[in-house]
């Protein structure tokens, strides 16, 4: 099921109003992501925020929107790390505060990848 990651502008009574488009709820995780790329050096970046469908990074350089990249990234649950390993893509890449806010959208994640998440989210 695609669920985008975006939030919608559109016009109410004439006035501009944001919509949040997501459809599960966000967690702040602040925590290192690994990034590998088909055809670049893996490269770190950190985290923003989490849900069950996809992750905020900050990276240092620009990732094109679309691209499909290798993710993984830990998660404390009950005092203990839990790393995800899992394909996500670019939804969108936008440019704030010096380095670049990805969204990605998990693809393909695990059984063991979405029970981690659950528990982390509750």
């Amino acid at each position: 099921m695609d669920v985008p990651i975006i939030v919608s502008l559109f016009r109410h009574h004439g006035k501009h109003v944001l919509q949040e488009q997501r459809q599960s709820p966000r967690k702040v995780l602040r925590t290192k992501v690994l990034l590998a790329i088909d055809g670049q050096r893996p490269f770190t970046g950190k985290s923003v925020d989490v849900n069950a469908n996809g992750i905020s990074v900050n990276t240092p350089d620009p990732v094109p929107v679309g691209l499909a990249s290798q993710l993984r990234f830990d998660l404390m649950i009950d005092g203990q790390f839990t790393t995800i390993d899992t394909h996500a893509q670019a939804l969108h890449c936008i440019f704030s505060g010096g380095e670049y806010k990805v969204g990605f959208r998990f693809q393909n994640l695990d059984l063991a990848g979405v029970t981690a998440l659950a528990r982390f989210l509750r």
